[in-house]
């Protein structure tokens, strides 16, 4: 089983201070020789490529922001850019649209795309929470563009993706799903968001310290039904190593062990459904061991090989999710 990746640190990408930054990928930047999975480098999006997902206005104003005013916040999450940013955020995407081509045509069983700036809560009109463009959506655009016919958004960052959701929540194509914390930013992603798109938009609004029990139950009674009833040609992940229980800006309750679970059973419903066909794209995580500890998990479980060895379990007692998983399958039926 090949898997290739794509490193997009963005280094000049960076404020003061800010949780989005390049020292999230320090710890795991040295091991990345150790997995077994090949680098392959990454070529910026074009514009036509970023245009699947984001009007041409955005594009423009953004990159005017990044070469004429930058650095600076440009929205309250705080979002900010610097002179290099526009050029990072699509070498980011590039780097999902690289990793896409090459499970599409063959290449690779699976890949993982570890770039920043992140993508997810990047709307079609607006850029906002840390992300500017939508890495996920465009990679996911790109496969309908070359192929697909049906691929689907798994999303298990901390927050949210409003972004994914925004952007094919009339898309019959695309089915989007979201585990996240309930309560934080962006504010979105309840369960009865989209009615008109029951069992294609599926949201698992989680209660502070949902962990390892709480998603193997999710994944178990939720993305299984799920992934069944849409029947995905090509699975991309938005793994956020931002759930983990201590992780700096959330309080959710993940452990590198449920990592590894979750990223092990998306990888069996893409063999199942799609001949194995899956990409990762990182999202959010501002722990740099946690980072580094997530992502070795993606890579043993998408390699099969070696082992997690981090020992992390979440000293919070989880709270009973029972109720919540039953109104969600409720909702859609599952």
């Amino acid at each position: 089983m090949k898997i290739v990746y794509t490193f997009v640190p963005s280094p000049n990408h960076v404020y003061p201070d800010h949780p989005e930054r390049p020292a999230r990928l320090d710890v795991l930047k040295p091991r990345l020789n150790s997995f077994d999975a090949e680098l392959i480098e990454a070529k910026p999006a074009t514009l036509e490529e970023i245009a699947l997902v984001h009007n041409p206005q955005l594009v423009a104003s953004l990159e005017k922001v990044c070469r004429e005013d930058a650095p600076g916040i440009i929205d309250h999450a705080p979002t900010y850019v610097t002179q290099s940013s526009f050029d990072d955020a699509l070498l980011a995407a590039g780097g999902v649209l690289t990793c896409t081509r090459e499970v599409l045509n063959g290449n690779a069983n699976n890949a993982f795309a570890i770039v920043r700036p992140p993508g997810h809560h990047a709307e079609p009109d607006r850029a906002m929470g840390f992300c500017l463009f939508n890495n996920v959506a465009i990679g996911a655009r790109y496969a309908l563009a070359n192929g697909m016919d049906r691929v689907m958004v798994i999303d298990y960052d901390a927050h949210h993706g409003n972004g994914t959701q925004a952007a094919f929540l009339e898309d019959d194509r695309v089915a989007f799903l979201s585990a996240h914390q309930w309560g934080i930013y962006p504010g979105t992603g309840w369960i009865e968001d989209a009615p008109h798109a029951k069992k294609r938009i599926v949201n698992v609004p989680l209660p502070t310290r949902a962990g390892d029990k709480a998603y193997e139950r999710v994944a178990d009674e939720i993305f299984t039904p799920f992934v069944e009833s849409f029947k995905p040609q090509m699975i991309f992940v938005s793994v956020g190593f931002d759930a983990h229980w201590n992780d700096p800006i959330t309080s959710l309750g993940l452990s590198t062990a449920g990592y590894l679970m979750l990223a092990k059973k998306v990888i069996a419903f893409a063999e199942e459904h799609c001949d194995g066909k899956i990409v990762f794209v990182l999202e959010g995580g501002y722990d740099p061991v946690n980072v580094a500890n997530g992502a070795k998990a993606v890579f043993v479980a998408a390699t099969g090989k070696g082992e997690s060895d981090a020992r992390d379990p979440n000293p919070h007692r989880e709270p009973d999710c029972e109720s919540r998983i039953a109104e969600i399958r409720n909702w859609h039926g599952f």
